[in-house]
């Protein structure tokens, strides 16, 4: 690919499996011919997961040090330097990291998630890098460092300084197209997407109990323009989106609640009499909802909650489905999986990178989306 986006790749909790995957998904020829990368973490620790991986000499480990060159000038050295299998590596965490106990909750580890991502952010922000990919960080960790955030979304988008965002679960047309077939019937006469399935998520990490108080119809309205700006981009014409109701049988008439009468209706409401392109139906029973979209219905759907969304997603393709965070001023992905605790530094179990290669690959395409006029 020519022109190959520059790609910071953050190394996450580096006591789970974060370094492996990385290191693992950088000696993947589709990531080696989709992107030019610069790992964010501890060198000592990434020579360590190559070692893990049996590729110790086979991946040689070059040390980036700041520099007082201008962001452009960096730029270029980072892609020039990037060849022959060199895994460029960027610390800005100091040492600690190094000591930190592998599969188990640390300060220096949860500090060193946090800088690794902070720093990315500045890389994006300023220019250095086009995008971000994120392996997972544990947010235990990260509360016992000091860093107050329920995670990688909230830390991004207080850092780039928006207020409207969204995570949201993509799963690509490879992986669903399958499934489409399985669960498509005579009544089904729609003609499936070609653009995979995305579920954007109003609410994020917090209590179940606590949704129904958080929901709004504003946040509703923002979170699907965001759904409908990320379809665009990705050329999907259609832009099909459904709502999901939050009570079961979408309430029921209000035997169940009424929070689809007070809130969730009149924001599809507010999108219906909108005149642009998005075509958006809802609040939905969820129920049926997913499974007219994994047959073809709908591009993206908009859940209200955490597990409304993810528990679909992760059952589909937990392997291959991408967090997107939408609203940011840069692109950011990550694989949707956590730490691993339990499989991490284990030569015994082996950690699968394809979440991770999907994050990255999923990246460079939205780079190169949006450098096409």
């Amino acid at each position: 690919m020519p022109n190959r986006p520059l790609i910071a790749l953050t190394a996450g909790d580096v006591a789970g499996i974060g370094p492996e995957i990385l290191l693992r998904a950088l000696r993947d020829p589709a990531i080696q011919g989709a992107c030019h990368a610069l790992v964010l973490c501890d060198p000592v620790i990434m020579q360590r997961a190559a070692e893990l991986c049996g590729a110790g000499e086979q991946n040689p480990i070059v040390v980036v040090a700041e520099s007082p060159q201008s962001h452009d000038a960096l730029r270029q050295a980072l892609i020039a330097a990037n060849a022959d299998g060199k895994i460029l590596c960027f610390n800005p965490a100091g040492n600690t990291a190094g000591d930190a106990p592998t599969r188990q909750v640390s300060v220096a580890a949860g500090d060193a998630a946090f800088r690794y991502l902070t720093s990315a952010i500045r890389l994006a922000t300023c220019g250095v890098v086009d995008a971000i990919a994120t392996a997972p960080l544990n947010k235990a960790a990260l509360h016992a460092a000091g860093h107050d955030f329920p995670g990688h979304t909230e830390i991004l988008a207080q850092h780039c300084g928006v207020n409207e965002f969204a995570m949201m679960l993509h799963l690509p047309e490879s992986r669903i197209a399958p499934l489409r077939t399985l669960v498509r019937t005579a009544a089904d006469t729609s003609e499936p997407g070609q653009h995979g399935l995305s579920i954007a998520h109003v609410t994020l990490h917090t209590s179940v109990a606590s949704v129904p108080h958080l929901l709004t119809t504003q946040g509703i309205v923002d979170t699907a323009e965001l759904m409908h700006k990320f379809l665009k981009r990705i050329g999907c014409d259609r832009n099909a989106v459904a709502v999901c109701a939050l009570n079961p049988h979408a309430g029921e008439s209000g035997l169940f609640g009424d929070e689809e009468a007070r809130i969730i209706e009149p924001a599809v409401q507010q999108l219906q009499n909108r005149k642009t392109n998005l075509n958006i139906t809802g609040p939905l029973p969820v129920d049926t909802l997913i499974r007219r979209a994994v047959a073809g219905e709908f591009d993206g759907v908009v859940a209200m909650y955490h597990d409304q969304g993810h528990i679909p997603i992760k059952l589909m393709g937990f392997d291959a489905a991408v967090n997107i965070t939408l609203g940011l001023p840069i692109v950011r992905t990550s694989p949707t999986h956590g730490t691993a605790f339990d499989r991490a530094w284990n030569p015994k179990t082996p950690a699968d990178p394809a979440g991770m290669i999907e994050a990255i690959l999923m990246a460079a395409k939205l780079c190169e989306q949006s450098r096409t006029p």
